[in-house]
């Protein structure tokens, strides 16, 4: 097939070794994913059965469970001696989409393991670090996926067909690939000494194409109001297009303040601290408050400690050992400014495109399964409704038995 779409009830899971093989050589494979609970870290065991990674519960949740997709596709497709090569991946309402092309190459397969990585999160400062399971030494010219030439019949503005066109390789190359050097941290965390959590592997590349994505919104502009989606597709896929593609996982405005107990900067304003300390950041299209930069975790708590001098924390209210008091007690050694940059405004906001809408009506999210006798389950609020309190009610003593039980001896 030259496009396979799944899209069931929950877990792809069952689906993915059939789709991986049955999808011709360069052809387009797209998965849709609703459980989202389990990818999210609320069940990190089942999330093992089913795609081989172990999910956290942490704030970067939502790529992770992209990453998550991405690694159990990839997994799946070197069984066969094939690869993936991620189009667009998208988080969005309750559930997580990714497009893959799949390829064929048993010496490019083994390029595989150095694409994965182990997460190790810290449970009180929410820091993240990344392991590389692999490493790819290359001894020429570096490689590159493969990608999609510019109106060629893989791209949007060509012909829907996915497996055929001209594709973009680089030069062949010689590697040597062995296993990677680590772990980069310790038992506890550096900033606020509580433990870490392992989680992953996940996928450590990048998640979209950028030709990809420039060209699905060059096509939505030349076709104007032809989706009534339009101005959702337009402001996700702009946010998607600006952020920083080699960067894994991001922090939040709203977790790195609430972690010192200070008040929350702007986004602006932390934006413009990190590009003053020469790092890169972006937004992320899978959560609204989201900062994705290459700073390190040292770098952040040293902006935020400035932060917390100009807005000062009442420090006789936190305990010694919490996460606050540990960071704040140490003097950072990065002077933050918080001036704003020329390039603190993403060009997304500034255009004021609809880039993180509301939900359209109240309890939005995925309906009640279907049952088994072929009518429809009630409604997740009609359940509420009818167990509300059904544990403090007393039963109605004319539904019980009036005879006594026949095992009963007084």
């Amino acid at each position: 097939f030259d496009v396979i779409d799944l899209d069931p009830y929950g877990s792809p899971a069952p689906f993915l070794d059939a789709a991986v093989q049955a999808v011709n050589e360069g052809g387009l494979l797209c998965v849709t994913c609703t459980d989202m609970a389990v990818m999210a870290g609320n069940s990190a065991e089942t999330c093992y059965s089913k795609y081989g990674a172990v999910s956290l519960k942490g704030k970067f949740c939502h790529e992770m469970a992209l990453r998550i997709i991405l690694h159990s596709l990839d997994l799946r497709a070197n069984c066969y001696q094939r690869f993936v090569v991620p189009l667009l991946s998208v988080s969005a309402d309750f559930y997580v989409r990714v497009f893959v092309r799949v390829f064929t190459g048993q010496a490019k397969v083994k390029a595989s393991a150095s694409k994965q990585a182990l997460v190790f999160h810290c449970v009180g400062c929410g820091s993240h670090h990344l392991q590389r399971l692999g490493r790819a030494t290359s001894h020429g010219s570096g490689y590159s996926p493969p990608r999609a030439i510019e109106g060629s019949p893989e791209t949007p503005g060509g012909s829907p067909r996915p497996s055929g066109g001209a594709v973009t390789t680089s030069p062949p190359s010689r590697f040597k690939y062995s296993t990677a050097t680590g772990p980069p941290v310790g038992p506890t965390c550096e900033f606020c000494h509580q433990r870490h959590q392992g989680g992953g592997p996940v996928w450590a590349e990048p998640l979209h194409d950028p030709a990809f994505v420039e060209g699905v919104l060059a096509a939505l502009e030349r076709s104007p109001g032809r989706f009534s989606t339009e101005p959702r597709l337009q402001g996700m896929l702009s946010v998607i297009a600006e952020e920083l593609s080699d960067v894994p996982l991001y922090y939040t405005l709203d977790g790195l303040s609430s972690t010192i107990r200070s008040n929350t900067p702007s986004l602006l304003q932390l934006r413009s601290a990190l590009l003053h300390a020469g790092f890169r950041v972006s937004l992320s299209h899978a959560c609204r408050n989201a900062v994705k930069t290459d700073a390190p975790p040292a770098v952040l708590w040293d902006i935020m400690r400035c932060w917390a001098k100009l807005h000062p924390v009442k420090r006789e209210r936190l305990q010694d050992s919490s996460p606050a008091a540990r960071i704040l007690s140490v003097e950072p050694t990065l002077q933050a400014s918080f001036a704003l940059h020329e390039d603190a405004n993403p060009s997304s906001r500034k255009r004021g495109l609809k880039r993180f809408p509301e939900n359209p009506e109240a309890f939005w999210g995925p309906k009640a399964r279907a049952k088994p006798g072929g009518g429809l389950a009630p409604s997740l609020q009609e359940k509420r409704e009818r167990l509300q309190n059904k544990r403090t009610q007393r039963p109605d003593e004319a539904g019980l038995k009036q005879f006594p039980c026949k095992r009963f001896k007084e």
